[in-house]
C-alpha cells in the first residue's frame, strides 16, 4: 500500500514539475520580450500617435501574464498526452514568433515588418490551436484568448504603422 501511495506522488511530482517546466518557458519568452519593450515604453512608444482605442499601458502585463500562464497549461496537457511531438514543436515555434514581435516593433522600432511577423505568428498560433485541439479540447480552448489579444494586437498594431507613416 506504501508503494502504491510513493507512486503515485512520484508520478503527481513529476506532472507538477512538467508543468513548472512549461510555465518557465512561457515567462521567460514574456522576460524576452520585456527586455526589449520596457526600455522603450516611455520614450519611443510614448511619441507614437496610436488610436483611441489603445489600451493603456498597465493592461498589458497583467493581460499577458493570463495568457501566458494558459499558454502553459495548454501545452502541458498536449505534452501529457504526447509527450514531445509535432504539437509542441509548433507551440515552440509560436512561442519564438511571440518574443521576435518584440524584438521588432520595440527593438528595431518597426511597426511595418513587425505587423508581418504578428501575421506569421498568428497563423503559427491558429495552427498551434487546432493541433492542440485535436489532442485535448481545453487545450485547444486555453489558446483561444491568445489567439483572440494577438487579433487585437495585429489592429494595433496596423493602426500604429498607419498612424506613423
Amino acid at each position: 500500500m506504501i508503494g502504491v501511495a510513493v507512486k503515485w506522488l512520484s508520478g503527481r511530482l513529476h506532472e507538477l514539475a512538467s508543468l513548472g517546466v512549461f510555465l518557465a518557458a512561457c515567462f521567460l519568452a514574456a522576460g524576452i520580450g520585456s527586455w526589449f519593450t520596457t526600455p522603450r515604453i516611455e520614450g519611443w512608444y510614448a511619441l507614437l500617435r496610436k488610436p483611441d482605442w489603445t489600451p493603456p499601458n498597465w493592461v498589458f502585463g497583467p493581460v499577458w501574464s493570463v495568457l501566458y500562464a494558459s499558454m502553459a497549461v495548454a501545452a502541458w496537457l498536449v505534452w501529457r498526452q504526447l509527450g514531445w511531438s509535432r504539437e509542441l514543436a509548433l507551440f515552440a515555434g509560436q512561442l519564438v514568433l511571440n518574443m521576435a514581435w518584440s524584438a521588432i516593433f520595440f527593438g528595431l522600432r518597426n511597426p511595418a515588418a513587425a505587423l508581418a511577423e504578428i501575421l506569421a505568428l498568428w497563423v503559427m498560433i491558429l495552427l498551434t490551436a487546432i493541433f492542440f485541439w485535436r489532442v485535448s479540447s481545453v487545450a485547444g480552448w486555453l489558446m483561444v484568448p491568445y489567439l483572440a489579444w494577438v487579433s487585437f494586437a495585429a489592429a494595433l498594431n496596423f493602426a500604429i504603422w498607419r498612424m506613423n507613416l
